[in-house]
């Protein structure tokens, strides 16, 4: 990839960088009011332009170092830089940094001048969700690198974000210590309005931590999607957001919730956006492990800090169903082949689901489970002249989606995922926020 942007691309994003200087030095001359998120779009803005030109300088140094690889779905396997979302990772933690004078400098200066407001120690319990959130983060990135760097087994990785979840779960006890859940109506004449769950409050959110982070991760292999698909997750999330920052009376007990997830997720898509400009098909660069366990981890830190995880539940629903598609290959119930891209036919151009092999005849009830999904077309099944299966597609929503749509070219494959991702995302947002009504008395921000 050239290691240089080009004279138009450095004229553009030097003028975005100055629009978005000027707009955040106006911010600061009108003393902060009302402006974090104005100055939050402006500090989003400059990640883009960062991430941009430091993904195109970064790449041949990144070759330099080893950090390359070939894309296995193209008919000219040309060498590109890999882990490049770790660039996309530290832009996005400087930035965050670099925000926080925007939403609590005046309470930090009211509550360090003795005054003792409750009001401003109920901000300062909001700076420290902020902090705690930057610091899960950071810890998740360099065990993302770590992962990139040194190619750690599935089996050991799977508890990664448990360990970046820490700081934000102690915070979590500290300043909130909130482990209700509120009961749906029909169960309320048996269990009350409130059911506390105790030390298995914090048990859900290692576990949504383990999943959101571990979900991107499994859903990867073509090019631009482990982006693509956290940027439609980010906006879908934005968008729940806006419906209660723009179409509820204020104050609403979820404004200053969904206030901060737009403080997270603003400069992610900025960041994910100058990222996917050099990874949509055909490819520049490759993520890496780094950016699918950042992505994951920000929004299981936006839906639990923010108090919407039911809601982040409802957007992951297509992650959720390609891990439960994959348990069988994951948990080693059938062979599970280091690599489960779709096969790249040279012929036609276009890529078929992957097989796996099966040497060795499958235990009974496994090849009846299997033969079932092959009837059902959640499966494709190829049986040898003795009726034992042969070979089976990988079990993986891409490849499921080549089964059910047939060869296609590689930006189609992912847009059509991109498209059922939107539609789920959209109907889970229906759900909660029409749906969810038969069940809970009035929609709330959640605190589950």
């Amino acid at each position: 990839m050239a290691s240089s942007l080009s004279h138009s691309e450095a004229l553009s994003l030097g003028a975005l960088s100055l629009a978005c200087a000027l707009v955040l030095a106006n911010t600061l001359s009108d003393g902060g009011e009302g402006n974090p998120v104005v100055a939050s779009l402006a500090f989003s803005l400059l990640a883009f332009s960062s991430t941009y030109a430091l993904v195109r300088w970064l790449g041949n140094a990144f070759m330099r170092r080893g950090f390359k690889g070939r894309d296995l779905c193209k008919l000219k396997q040309t060498e590109m830089p890999e882990m490049m979302g770790a660039v996309s990772a530290m832009v996005y933690l400087f930035t965050l940094i670099f925000f926080i004078p925007w939403p609590f400098y005046k309470d930090i200066v009211a509550a360090t001048s003795g005054g003792g407001n409750r009001d401003v120690m109920q901000e300062l319990e909001q700076l420290a969700s902020y902090l705690s959130a930057v610091l899960s983060l950071q810890c998740i990135v360099l065990l993302g690198i770590g992962d990139d760097l040194f190619d750690i087994r599935w089996r050991h990785k799977v508890l990664i974000p448990a360990i970046g979840s820490f700081p934000m779960l102690i915070v979590y006890f500290v300043d909130f210590g909130v482990t209700q859940m509120v009961v749906p109506t029909p169960l309320r004449p048996y269990l009350g309005d409130l059911f506390d769950l105790g030390w298995l409050y914090y048990a859900y959110m290692a576990l949504l931590s383990i999943f959101s982070a571990n979900s991107i991760n499994i859903l990867a292999g073509i090019n631009g999607i482990e982006v693509a698909q956290s940027l439609v997750i980010a906006l879908l999330i934005v968008l729940n957001d806006l419906l209660y920052l723009l179409f509820t009376p204020y104050p609403h007990p979820a404004t200053d919730s969904h206030l901060f997830s737009l403080y997270l997720l603003l400069p992610f898509i900025g960041v994910s956006v100058a990222l996917l400009k050099h990874n949509w098909y055909p490819a520049k660069v490759f993520v890496g492990d780094t950016y699918c366990y950042f992505a994951g981890m920000v929004f299981a830190v936006d839906g639990i800090l923010g108090h919407f995880s039911k809601t982040l539940i409802l957007l992951l629903l297509p992650q959720a169903f390609n891990f439960v598609y994959s348990a069988p290959q994951l948990f080693k119930l059938v062979p599970c082949p280091r690599h489960r891209l779709p096969h790249f036919n040279a012929r036609s151009g276009l890529l078929e689901c992957s097989r796996v092999e099966f040497k060795k005849p499958l235990a009974r009830p496994i090849a009846a489970s299997l033969k079932l999904l092959h009837r059902l077309r959640m499966l494709d099944v190829e049986t040898n002249e003795q009726g034992e299966i042969a070979s089976s597609s990988n079990f993986t929503i891409i490849n499921l989606w080549l089964v059910w749509f047939g060869p296609m070219r590689e930006d189609r494959l992912a847009m059509g995922l991109l498209a059922f991702q939107t539609a789920v995302g959209l109907c889970g947002l229906l759900i909660r926020h029409r749906l969810a009504l038969l069940v809970f008395t009035q929609d709330n921000n959640d605190n589950w």
